[in-house]
């Protein structure tokens, strides 16, 4: 009996962390390609084609990647819920913030299914190019990807699909992982998000505590005799990437009484408020967190920028 052949030694750790997938692959060349697929995307390469991939791991040229993710077999669900099953192993019954955020990359021509000209959040403008919703879990400063669902524009909609919104992809992205167990003592998201009914009411209806970002102009039903209350600015630190701190005023903002939902501002000057640097945001906790919200919502940015 011929003993099948053992995969090709890579990196160590790479090696180590990809053998929990080797069952998902019935031909050891497809392994192979699947552990060179994770050096290439953890390499320092600017553009991560299957090209420069197959040049930085050595290879002669980018056919046998290309195989890996057209033709060969192997389950994209079962992989996806054995890296789950992974994370939640490693992160064990910790609480994690999760953040919903999109992410996009530039594409030319039309080739790629669901690329369009579209806005492209994490370069800031409208291009050609594709764009998924995304959630990521922090836990102890380290950022964990979870899932992530392509958006499909309705002009690049295929026979079977189903136009689906960007906030009810996110809807399904959070029932996916609450159905997976994961102990989510936060949820962090931009106005996209804080926007939508179907966001909100999911993370009301599963008693979830969030925090996220809504428009300046967000609409709050008030009975005839009820005001608006605006409180006393509260200054606090806020940590940046690229210095120490800057000082930042939040306040909160009560519409007739104080409720469910609270409503906050933040902004970098008390005293002349500006439109481009002052936000707003939504939570449901109940807690005085007036000097730790702004700190807690900042997580979003770190994860876009360090994940873009």
């Amino acid at each position: 009996m011929v003993e099948p052949r053992q995969s090709r030694a890579t990196v160590e750790f790479v090696d180590k962390y990809c053998q929990t997938y080797q069952n998902l692959f019935g031909d050891v060349r497809n392994f192979e390609y699947f552990k060179f697929l994770h050096i290439g995307m953890m390499s320092e390469l600017p553009r991560k084609s299957l090209p420069e991939i197959a040049r930085t791991v050595g290879l002669k040229d980018g056919q046998g990647l290309h195989h890996l993710l057209r033709d060969a077999i192997w389950d994209v669900k079962e992989l996806r819920e054995m890296r789950l099953w992974l994370t939640k192993v490693t992160i064990g019954d910790q609480p994690i913030t999760v953040c919903i955020d999109e992410t996009g990359d530039e594409k030319k021509g039309k080739s790629t299914d669901y690329v369009a000209k579209q806005y492209i959040g994490n370069l800031g403008r409208t291009g050609n190019g594709i764009v998924s919703v995304n959630a990521y879990a922090v836990v102890d400063n380290i950022t964990y990807p979870l899932l992530f669902k392509v958006f499909k524009p309705r002009s690049q909609l295929k026979e079977k699909d189903l136009y689906k919104t960007k906030p009810q992809l996110a809807v399904e992205i959070l029932r996916e992982l609450l159905d997976f167990g994961f102990n989510i003592s936060l949820v962090l998201a931009d106005r996209l998000y804080g926007e939508s009914g179907d966001v909100v009411g999911l993370l009301v209806e599963q008693k979830l505590p969030f925090i996220v970002a809504i428009r300046s102009n967000h609409v709050v039903w008030l009975s005839p005799h009820q005001r608006v209350r605006y409180n006393r600015w509260y200054a606090y630190e806020q940590k940046l990437s690229h210095r120490s701190s800057e000082t930042r005023y939040i306040r909160e903002i009560i519409f007739g009484k104080r409720r469910e939902l609270r409503y906050f501002e933040i902004t970098k000057s008390d005293s002349k408020p500006d439109s481009s640097n002052t936000w707003f945001i939504m939570t449901n906790i109940q807690s005085k967190i007036q000097q730790v919200l702004g700190q807690l919502y900042s997580l979003r940015n770190w994860v876009e920028m360090s994940l873009p």
